[in-house]
């Protein structure tokens, strides 16, 4: 159930273009990474995004967090505009949406604590005492199920543990969007399921709105009420994840689909069965 559809983010016909080598005379050819996508996720909603490597999917991430200017198109948060990168009105914005990548040893200090690294990035944003920021940071480790190893560093920790550390420093600034960019794929499959697990328990407690972005339909099914399917910069289709999975309407979707693995053969025939009837 999808709790408000009033308010979220609006993408309208987002192209993000890069120079494509150089010329001594006249403009560069632009290389459109992302191309004329447009779009609503609404408060409370997971949406999935998948789609090959290359596909488009992590630049149109980085433009929805604010973090990247589209070359054009716009993209309205809670109904406002972003505001120009590195502007003060920017950063108040982008502390409502934060990001989890998919290597998460990337993006802490080796040589910090886990509570050090989640109340660090509390303390840049808020003034609060340490003693009140040390509370946060607890409650924040226990949400993620890390409540005794914030005293770890993230050498001490398993990959799956260290991805509940950047999970807990993310959420510790109560953003209304977090946005997970390929967050379980480099983790084994059983902790993949302890992190889904993880994000939906989180999404219900914390009322949050998610952006999903995987290359691994089985598990964007699993945790997305509607998926957008990208390719080379276009976004193909977005519904319903069951109606998607249901009754794909591009040939490109079906064509992801049949490649899922499924464990009984008799279930990849009827797939199969079911994907050229769709035809």
């Amino acid at each position: 159930m999808i709790p408000d559809l009033a308010n979220g983010v609006l993408a309208t016909d987002l192209v993000q273009a890069y120079p494509d080598g150089y010329r001594l005379f006249g403009k560069p050819k632009m290389n459109k990474a992302v191309d004329g996508v447009s779009f609503r996720l609404h408060e409370g909603e997971t949406l999935g995004i998948v789609g090959e490597s290359g596909s488009g999917k992590s630049t149109l991430g980085r433009m929805i967090a604010g973090i990247e200017t589209p070359y054009s198109g716009a993209v309205s948060f809670w109904g406002e505009p972003y505001a120009p990168v590195g502007s003060f009105l920017w950063r108040q914005q982008r502390r409502h949406v934060q990001l989890v990548f998919q290597n998460p040893a990337a993006v802490v200090d080796p040589r910090w604590t886990i509570h050090a690294q989640v109340r660090e990035a509390l303390l840049t944003h808020e003034a609060l005492t340490r003693e009140t920021a040390d509370e946060r940071t607890q409650e924040a480790l226990a949400l993620v199920g890390l409540g005794s190893m914030g005293h770890r560093l993230p050498h001490q920790l398993s990959g799956g543990q260290l991805q509940r550390a950047v999970i807990a420093r993310a959420l510790i600034l109560r953003p209304r969007l977090l946005i997970c960019d390929e967050a379980v794929s480099a983790l084994d499959v059983s902790v993949q399921a302890q992190i889904i697990n993880l994000l939906l328990d989180l999404r219900e407690r914390l009322k949050l709105t998610i952006m999903f972005i995987s290359h691994d339909l089985s598990v964007v099914r699993h945790i997305s009420h509607r998926m957008g399917v990208m390719y080379h910069g276009k976004l193909l289709e977005i519904g319903d994840t069951q109606a998607l999975f249901d009754a794909p309407r591009h040939e490109y979707t079906r064509r992801l689909l049949s490649a899922i693995p499924v464990e009984k053969p008799r279930r990849s025939k009827k797939r199969e069965i079911d994907n050229s009837r769709a035809l």
